[in-house]
């Protein structure tokens, strides 16, 4: 019998690659276009627990030790290509406190 293959992620705190599974998914929203194809608003960052939230989405381990090594490196502003504001990392932080 053939085994499933577990899809791995590499976590951007400690870099290391776990299952998809374990793994708390941040995801940028796309940005919304009129139809002159003229950005209206930007996507927001927020956490995605469900792991089916459109947009790009960065991976990290279910743990704050983590998000703050992924944070102080912006290795997110890296992965989304965007300048993200510290409030937005509170928010998420609370998030994964309410998680765990």
């Amino acid at each position: 019998m053939k085994q499933k293959k577990i899809p791995m992620r590499k976590c951007l705190g400690c870099g290391e690659m776990k299952p998809k599974r374990d793994l708390a998914r941040v995801v940028k929203a796309p940005d919304t276009k009129d139809e002159n194809g003229e950005v209206i608003e930007k996507g927001g960052v927020s956490l995605d627990l469900s792991g089916k939230k459109a947009g790009r989405g960065a991976y990290v381990c279910k743990n704050s030790e983590c998000l703050e090594k992924a944070v102080k490196a912006r290795r997110f502003e890296r992965a989304f290509q965007a300048k993200i504001p510290d409030s937005i990392f509170e928010g998420i932080k609370e998030e994964l406190k309410n998680f765990e």
